[in-house]
């Protein structure tokens, strides 16, 4: 199958009142694994690169191009998307990689650089056919501006909209990036205050640690498209762990790439199936 540009995923997802997942792309196995939960699961989803993935890697090339090829033999609707871009040069390598999607990060300017970067992105974008993400108001779980416990102010979020033309909007309701443990509490009376604020889809990161009941209630409240990384780092390291304390004299990294590789395509398929599980409640 051919990749699915982002901004199809998502408007499809909203117009039928549910979320998508984008679960993030480290190793060839995570993209792997994510394509083939969704395939079990039978539902689109997002392969999400950060910049983070990418200076990892060295250079975009390589993990782009492995995942993109990933996406062309799954069943799945599979996008491809570049997440927590700060760097201009590599966003604007986006179209080059067959990628359909920036989440451009602007947040650590003072709020009108931020608005002038995004602007400048989104315009970008538009002459590109790249759909483009961003956010205002911290996600907790990184230092500086990103600290805890930070909310998004309604006002502000619908001027910083109208002021970029943003695609989508991630914004801070109560989630960290980072956790392994589920018990985040998310603004629930934020959610829909912000969904009946903005006329564009709300993003929410730092989701591995929001709790299935949680993430049920944030996708039927108006959360689109929830973004999922640290469950699958957990899911995959402790697959690994567990298969070399149990087979000390294994040095194929296949033998334990292959279970690893099972564990995120099972956190995969669960996720997708609680997201579908918060449209089928919201229906009966």
């Amino acid at each position: 199958m051919s990749l699915v540009p982002t901004g199809e995923l998502v408007e499809q997802a909203r117009r039928a009142g549910h979320a998508i997942a984008a679960f993030n792309v480290i190793t060839l196995e995570h993209a792997e694994g994510i394509a083939l939960g969704a395939e079990r699961a039978g539902l689109p989803v997002i392969l999400q690169l950060s910049e983070n993935a990418v200076k990892y890697h060295g250079s975009p090339y390589a993990l782009a191009a492995a995942s993109a090829a990933v996406a062309r033999v799954s069943s799945a609707d599979i996008s491809l998307h570049l997440d927590h871009i700060t760097d201009i040069s590599l966003m604007h390598l986006a179209p080059e990689l067959e990628v359909s999607s920036v989440m451009y990060d602007g947040a650590t300017f003072p709020y009108e650089e931020n608005v002038r970067h995004t602007r400048e992105a989104v315009e970008w974008g538009q002459k590109h056919g790249i759909w483009i993400e961003a956010e205002l108001g911290e996600i907790g779980g990184k230092d500086g501006a990103h600290a805890p416990g930070v909310r998004t102010d309604p006002d502000e979020a619908r001027q910083f909209v109208d002021a970029t033309g943003v695609a989508a909007l991630a914004v801070a309701v109560g989630s960290s990036h980072a956790m392994t443990s589920k018990d985040a509490a998310l603004d629930h009376e934020l959610i829909k205050v912000l969904r009946s604020t903005l006329d564009v889809p709300l993003v929410l990161h730092g989701s591995s640690g929001v709790s299935d009941e949680e993430l049920t209630l944030a996708a039927q409240e108006g959360m689109v498209k929830i973004n999922i990384g640290t469950a699958l780092n957990i899911a995959y390291t402790g697959a690994t762990r567990s298969f070399l304390e149990a087979n000390p004299s294994v040095v194929d990294p296949r033998k334990y790439f292959k279970p690893s590789r099972e564990a995120v395509a099972a956190t995969v398929e669960h996720a997708l199936k609680v997201l579908a599980n918060a449209t089928e409640k919201s229906l009966a």
